[in-house]
């Protein structure tokens, strides 16, 4: 039976659209942890293979896959393309590769590469003609967005998918649609509507055991640059459901102005300052979204108008914090453990390590890595620098929590802490890294732990960093390990990064390829701004004269 279903879908399966999104000549991509991205005028054809991938994952898993098109924090001419599945979880690397096959291939070698797939993955074959898949489908504000997202409908009615497309939505909405889809509404309703009553409610009923006191940041609105992007008109359907407990006042909302452009985390982190056109004013908090709303920075400026960035390494900080606190209070013997990549910043692994005394996992670049390694934790906290993170509970700790909380002979403040660990838990986005989401757990965090930013900022001083990038000719001739920290190839190119970096004080240096183009990427932190500077720039030039560097050298600082 199973071989006569392969057969026949082999052979009957018309893919009527297919010759619609023929793939141009000379254009090849690789599936990585971002999906694809490219200019929007090349990924017609891969979005249509999506489409068809998206149908036989959830031929596979028996379960509703999302499609994501977006390019986050690129520049509006590009756009892009993310599966996510399960819990919300991002595609496996062992189906990256077949991602990777169909985006590239003809019509000969696309029907092929399905009839490979349905032979090769148990349970792919299994299927009844009545037996239908079902695709989310969701779009950033890009203006080729609608265009591509029909491409992948294409993809999917191909195959006998069917589809739902809920339009504009930030990723990690779609994330969560999925997620509540697949686990049938037990992590909230399957909509929009759902999405924002739960974060609301549990903010609420956060924010009751809170007292700010007049005078402090929390007296002004929270200024949000929302990147020209999707997370703007999000952030401002969330606030129409928090009935004034929660003020936000929104910049960069797409009204005008270029997505990403001068505006949006990606800016204000690398550029080390404000979005361009924002006064900043002592006392006040600031914060800023990336193009599809899954990253998250905050920002201020102190008595002498010095900018002072609180990254994803003290988000992460915070948060850890919080929860550790709640932990102690409600009595509960389980672990707060933090995962981080190697951008983290050397004094916030120290912080965690020597002041908070948690475990730290250092993996390697890239939120799937991150997130399967804080689901093996009693309560994982991962953040990338960059802002991008969250939060996992354990089933272990919130069954534990349910059952202090129904215990009417617990005493009242265990059973009141266990109630805030329990609406944390439903005020975090647990699918994935979520700026909305995150933004919430910072305001309710700051509040109740009655810490300002500044003070968030001063918990510890941020080693000086410098990240530079080397055009090569491949970047995979470069190669690594220990969660990315140490080059296994080329030959050589270790030991003379070591060499540098014992030049410098408090200094470490790491270089990894990027995964989606050929450049490498260059890290060093050191004792002074500097020296981290001296020692990005004599790590960029080893890179180039040993690792196949294209044009000229890195130019020294000036």
């Amino acid at each position: 039976m199973a071989m006569h279903t392969r057969r026949r879908v082999e052979m009957d399966t018309e893919l009527q659209n297919a010759n619609a999104y023929p793939v141009p000549s000379g254009i090849t991509m690789e599936y990585g942890t971002a999906g694809f991205r490219a200019p929007a005028c090349n990924l017609p054809h891969v979005m249509y293979r999506m489409g068809l991938l998206a149908v036989m994952r959830a031929r596979y898993t028996r379960e509703v896959i999302g499609v994501m098109v977006t390019a986050s924090h690129n520049p509006e001419e590009d756009n892009g393309v993310k599966l996510m599945e399960g819990m919300g979880e991002m595609l496996p690397v062992s189906w990256e590769r077949h991602a990777t096959s169909f985006a590239s291939a003809h019509l000969g070698e696309l029907r092929t590469q399905l009839s490979a797939l349905l032979r090769d993955c148990p349970g792919t074959e299994s299927s009844s003609p009545a037996q239908k898949y079902h695709v989310l489908i969701g779009e950033d504000t890009r203006a080729s967005s609608k265009m591509l997202a029909q491409a992948v409908s294409h993809g999917v009615t191909d195959l006998g998918g069917t589809f739902k497309n809920f339009g504009l939505v930030t990723t990690p909405q779609l994330h969560y649609l999925v997620a509540s889809h697949n686990s049938e509404g037990l992590i909230g309703e399957p909509s929009l509507d759902g999405y924002y009553h739960k974060l609301s409610e549990a903010y609420k009923a956060l924010m009751a055991q809170s007292k700010p006191q007049p005078g402090n940041e929390g007296s002004y609105p929270l200024t949000m640059d929302g990147a020209n992007g999707v997370g703007a008109p999000k952030m401002a359907e969330l606030l129409s459901y928090m009935k004034h407990s929660l003020s936000v006042k929104i910049i960069n909302n797409g009204e005008s102005g270029k997505l990403n452009h001068e505006c949006g985390a990606d800016y204000v982190k690398i550029g080390q300052r404000a979005p361009k056109g924002l006064q900043m004013r002592e006392g006040r908090i600031y914060c800023s979204l990336d193009g599809d709303a899954d990253r998250l920075l905050y920002y201020f400026v102190d008595k002498s108008d010095t900018f002072h960035l609180v990254d994803g390494d003290k988000i992460s900080t915070l948060m850890a914090i919080f929860i550790q606190h709640l932990l102690k209070e409600a009595q509960l013997p389980f672990q707060v453990s933090v995962v981080q990549t190697a951008y983290a910043n050397g004094s916030s692994t120290h912080y965690f390590e020597e002041t908070l005394l948690l475990q730290v996992y250092c993996l390697p670049t890239g939120v799937k890595y991150l997130h399967a390694k804080a689901k093996e934790c009693d309560i994982g906290v991962y953040f990338e620098a960059n802002g991008h993170g969250t939060v996992l509970f354990g089933k272990r700790v919130l069954d534990k929590v349910a059952e202090i909380m129904q215990d009417s002979g617990r005493p009242e403040a265990q059973r009141a802490a266990a109630t805030q660990l329990y609406h944390t838990s439903q005020l975090i986005n647990q699918a994935v890294g979520d700026a909305l989401s995150d933004l919430l757990a910072v305001q309710m965090m700051l509040s109740l732990l009655d810490l300002s930013l500044p003070q968030l900022y001063a918990l510890y001083t941020d080693l000086p960093s410098r990240q530079l990038k080397v055009k090569v000719m491949d970047r995979q001739r470069i190669t690594t390990t220990d969660a990315e920290r140490r080059v296994t190839h080329p030959d050589g190119l270790q030991a003379a990064i070591e060499e540098r970096v014992h030049r410098h004080l408090q200094a470490r240096a790491f270089v990894r390829p990027s995964g989606t183009e050929d450049m490498v990427r260059v890290y060093a932190e050191a004792e002074t701004q500097e020296s981290a500077d001296c020692l990005a720039h004599e790590v960029a030039l080893l890179v180039h004269r040993l690792a196949g560097g294209v044009g000229e050298e890195p130019r020294a600082p000036s």
